[in-house]
């Protein structure tokens, strides 16, 4: 299969599209970014690379970063993690508080807002040192020790994270929110915050695409039940229905691992 053919067939498909969208405008910093960046890269698990167009680009990978948090998670907590937040699609948007009310403050999934934010509460809990653990952990699995927040961008959300503060504190009035909420919202836009060209997103979600992954230090990021878990929920629960947020899926265990810049 000419991997090359079909993603640039995809990218002049799109490019060349009479429909055209804007820049996500909610965040203000967002608003400048240069709204003819497009890029896509494929990395495969036999180690093949294929690119087109902005792929070298840097961003901040906002969304895609709750695969992140939620896989160290997940590696540090074990299947408690999922006495604190469900696995079902939401059918509201991202930042729904509607649903936390009638689900006692338990998320439906770890890829709307309240689910990532707890997944941020829990690694609070578990590391010593949040931002810089979960950074080093990034850069593990990417072997990119070049990787970093962009405060610039986490600042910049902060600024209009109106409706990330409330659904803090309303799950916090559960009791599903442990830490100080201001602590867990600073780590929570600082993850958004981590900047990633497509090249870097896709050779660092490799992880979930093969069976056997391991770091340069030899380490299992997570066992192949987990793998699977995880790339079922991102299948069921990774696309956000009219809200306008980033989708992003990876192949399953023995595909090819896909990030895109829209």
């Amino acid at each position: 299969m000419n991997y090359q053919e079909i993603i640039d067939e995809v990218y002049f498909t799109v490019k060349n599209s009479e429909f055209e969208g804007q820049p996500a405008s909610y965040i203000p910093e967002l608003a400048n970014v240069n709204p003819e960046n497009f890029g896509i890269h494929l990395s495969t698990v036999d180690h093949c690379k294929y690119g087109v167009g902005n792929y070298l680009e840097k961003f901040s990978i906002q969304s895609i970063a709750k695969v992140l948090t939620l896989s160290l998670a997940y590696k540090i907590a074990g299947e408690n993690l999922w006495s604190r937040l469900g696995v079902e699609p939401s059918g509201t948007a991202f930042n729904s508080l509607s649903q936390l009310e009638l689900d006692n403050g338990i998320p439906r999934n770890p890829f709307v807002n309240s689910g990532a934010l707890v997944i941020c509460d829990i690694l609070i809990s578990h590391l010593n040192n949040t931002k810089e653990d979960f950074l080093a952990f990034c850069r593990s699995i990417s072997d990119n020790k070049q990787l970093n927040y962009s405060y610039k961008i986490a600042n910049s959300e902060k600024s209009v994270g109106y409706r990330n503060v409330a659904l803090c504190n309303f799950i916090k009035s559960f009791g599903n929110i442990v830490n100080n909420t201001e602590v867990v919202l600073d780590f929570y836009y600082c993850i958004c915050s981590l900047e990633m060209s497509c090249q870097e997103i896709s050779n660092t979600l490799l992880f979930l695409a093969n069976d056997d992954f391991r770091t340069n230090d030899h380490l299992q990021v997570l066992n192949m039940s987990q793998a699977k878990s995880i790339n079922a929920i991102m299948l069921t629960c990774g696309f956000y229905d009219e809200s306008g947020e980033f989708a992003f899926k990876v192949g399953l265990p023995g595909k090819s691992g896909v990030g895109a810049e829209l």
